[in-house]
């Protein structure tokens, strides 16, 4: 098998939409059995999977794209075509992506595991320069991506802020993308205008990936979060499809919001709970598009209406962005998801995410602190997968994602089984 057998048996159940204990039945095998195939090689529960077992599995998926191909009218090509933006290989709003080839994605992203968790090394990127223009605050965002490209043995050039820019002195987008792009192969940006980073990429040909433009978007955030979600459904036993999404805060200002309501609405049946302050609503354009393939939204202002949630979103007030006339004295303690409110009005099997910096000062009425050694707070699992499907991203822009497979080799230093000593074990996640 040319990837991992987790890898392989995820990939099979994504492709024919089916849960753990469904594809298990339409296997012939017992849940537990599946259960220990899905862990990752290194865990001491893990079995290998029977070969015939390999073979039905891969019958079926063929025999199902196979049939699909007859049925639907699916674009083919590479995926860095078919998510192309005016022909040029970047990467600037969610809306580049179709669930086929979102799905494509995360499929690289599942071959990057290996690498992400330490076990592996590749170095199909070496050689490649990486610039990092971040003219905004930014920590994860920036450090992640930088991790990312190094990771497939690129390096990577980080300027931060205006300060220590050219545009300081008043030099144009467009001079300094076409600068840029001669002394680099790639450029990830963050600026504090939207639209700006469409700008940068219009005045080049290598590949610009969008870190966040002011309230605009944030493609990257959005597809690590929809590939969390989708690992956790995996891992309870649940279909995206038809789940019940709660966010909560600055909507308005939150672009993570902006661009992964947009992604989930690729997905079918969705309900969507929007509970914000007033004056800090969804924007009405990015609602229209979210209400696509049966979603249901409801706008709410009480956390009382989490209850049922599969998925609870919830993001900081967005004050930098604040117009001089807005406040924020309408985002009090009533809409701090905290433990409490979870265990009030969630289940077990409530994911809590954040995209981070969480406000934790006294006050700041953000995700509460208090959900940190509950397994439903899934913050740290997100960041985490923010490093292979980072990965995929400068994979599939820069065309070497079918040459990672066979690069990679064990890594040589020691590397601890959980980076956090608070780390929850999960199936597939150990």
């Amino acid at each position: 098998m040319s990837i991992s057998q987790q890898a392989f048996l995820r990939d099979a159940m994504r492709r024919l939409n089916l849960t753990r204990d469904v594809f298990a039945a339409r296997i012939g095998v017992k849940r537990r059995a599946l259960d220990t195939w899905l862990l990752p090689e290194g865990s001491q529960e893990f079995r290998a999977m029977p070969e015939v077992v390999e073979r039905f599995v891969s019958e079926i998926v063929q025999n199902r794209d196979l049939l699909e191909k007859y049925t639907q009218s699916v674009q083919g090509g590479p995926l860095c075509d078919r998510i192309a933006l005016n022909g040029k290989h970047q990467l600037i709003s969610v809306d580049q992506f179709s669930r086929e080839s979102v799905e494509d994605l995360f499929r690289v992203a599942d071959m990057m595991q290996p690498i992400a968790r330490r076990q592996k090394v590749s170095r199909v990127l070496e050689g490649a320069v990486l610039g990092n223009l971040f003219f905004e605050a930014s920590t994860r965002t920036r450090v992640s991506f930088g991790s990312a490209f190094c990771r497939l043995g690129g390096s990577v050039c980080d300027t931060t802020g205006f300060t220590f820019s050219s545009m300081a002195k008043g030099e144009s987008i467009y001079d300094t993308s076409r600068v840029m792009s001669g002394y680099v192969d790639a450029m990830v940006i963050r600026h504090p205008d939207k639209g700006s980073v469409a700008e940068f990429a219009a005045a080049t040909n290598i590949p610009v990936v969008n870190g966040g433009d002011g309230p605009g978007e944030h493609p990257s955030q959005a597809l690590l979060d929809l590939y969390t979600i989708l690992t956790e459904f995996s891992r309870l036993g649940k279909l995206l499809d038809g789940a019940h999404i709660a966010m909560v805060g600055d909507l308005k200002y939150g672009r993570t919001v902006h661009s992964l309501i947009k992604l989930l609405s690729l997905y079918k049946g969705l309900r969507f709970t929007l509970i914000s302050p007033p004056g800090l609503e969804m924007p009405d354009y990015v609602l229209e598009q979210a209400a696509r393939n049966d979603n249901v939204i409801e706008q709410k202002s009480s956390l009382a209406e989490l209850a049922g949630a599969d998925v609870i979103y919830a993001t900081r007030v967005q004050k930098e962005r604040f117009a001089n006339e807005e406040s924020s004295e309408g985002y009090t303690a009533e809409f701090q998801v905290s433990r409490a409110i979870v265990d009030a009005y969630c289940g077990p099997d409530t994911i809590v995410m954040h995209p981070l910096p969480r406000d934790s000062r006294p006050g700041a009425n953000d995700l509460s602190v208090d959900l940190n050694d509950d397994p439903r707070l899934a913050i740290f699992r997100q960041t985490d997968n923010g490093i292979p499907v980072r990965m995929a991203i400068f994979a599939v822009l820069l065309g070497v994602e079918g040459l990672v497979q066979h690069s990679m080799r064990d890594v040589t230093w020691r590397h601890p089984s959980h980076v956090g000593p608070d780390d929850s074990s999960f199936h597939g996640l150990d």
